[in-house]
């Protein structure tokens, strides 16, 4: 095992420290001291931030010549963590602060200069307080107000406070989803109503075929007129002889076509139908040439195709019945 070191020392009995020699010191009183930074600030030559609390080794030394009320002032040397420029830095007993001499600059503090902004303040309103006795009547009035409306501020947030601990989250849920219901409630029945203005605007728009006076046919008077005489007729009848209707049968193609060929054209809704009777109110009422078409088929009514077809409209009725 190694030797223990013993850091107490032995004083005899007739030791006198009056008789230790006395050692020699420099005239502004250098020693090594180990302190701590008591501000942040920025190296001037490198640009590095040293921020309050770093550890440096310094050297002490008294400043000739300064002092406040018989406090003497000292100067710090350190070197930078960075660059190992030198810096100084002297104390301040009138502000009880430190201040930098030289090669850094210190970083901005906001609540030193309100400090020294509220320090100024007090002094300015002592000095118009001297020998004005309105004027520190007015003062005191405006500070006891000043309190007055805080504590009010302060008893009604307390209130808030109270009524808002009596809150069941279960009630504030209940009441927020209520509202929410109304909020869409609101928006559906905004919407419908927009939707109903738009349907409006767009109808306003269509035109019908009756007002437009376009011949079509629903405009063919003849039509119209055995609308109105069926209508009639069925009105007219009485309820107890009237008879179901039977279905219509479907008549083949070759009948529908010699039909329609045996029919004038002015029975017809066709384009052909208003032609003609267009001719013939231009004539003055007379009856006007049917016009042939260019390639005029003649019709085959006694040839097999007839037959075939009315063999058919009689099988076609058999099997409808």
């Amino acid at each position: 095992m190694g030797e223990r070191k013993v850091l107490n020392k032995y004083f005899p009995p007739d030791f006198d420290p009056a008789k230790l020699p006395k050692g020699k010191r420099p005239d502004n009183n250098m020693m090594k001291v180990r302190m701590m930074l008591p501000m942040s600030i920025r190296c001037s030559t490198c640009g590095t931030y040293m921020y309050k609390g770093t550890k440096f080794n310094t050297r002490k030394e008294d400043v000739e010549g300064e002092n406040y009320l018989g406090i003497q002032v000292f100067r710090f040397y350190f070197r930078c963590s960075a660059c190992a420029a030198e810096m100084t830095m002297k104390t301040d007993p009138e502000n009880a602060d430190y201040t930098v001499e030289k090669g850094a600059s210190r970083n901005y503090e906001p609540w030193r200069e309100k400090d020294r902004d509220k320090a100024e303040a007090v002094a300015a309103r002592e000095e118009e307080e001297r020998g004005n006795a309105m004027k520190a009547l007015e003062n005191r009035t405006l500070d006891s107000k000043r309190e007055m409306d805080i504590m009010n501020a302060l008893d009604e947030m307390k209130s808030l406070k109270s009524r808002q601990e009596k809150v069941d989250s279960e009630a504030l849920l209940a009441a927020l989803q209520r509202s929410a219901d109304d909020d869409r409630a609101a928006l559906a029945a905004e919407d419908e109503a927009a939707v109903r203005a738009m349907l409006q605007q767009q109808c306003t728009y269509v035109k019908r075929l009756e007002d437009d006076g376009s011949a079509g046919p629903q405009s063919v008077p003849g039509a119209a007129a055995d609308d109105k005489a069926d209508m009639s007729a069925q009105q007219s009848e009485p309820p107890s002889t009237a008879r179901p209707a039977k279905p219509a049968r479907k008549l083949p193609f070759t009948v529908v076509r010699a039909k329609r060929k045996a029919e004038p054209p002015e029975a017809d809704g066709s384009a052909e139908g208003v032609l003609a009777k267009k001719q013939q109110a231009e004539n003055g009422g007379g009856t006007a040439p049917r016009a042939e078409p260019v390639n005029p088929q003649p019709a085959k009514e006694d040839s097999d195709e007839g037959a075939v077809g009315l063999g058919g409209l009689a099988a076609y009725g058999t099997e409808s019945d």
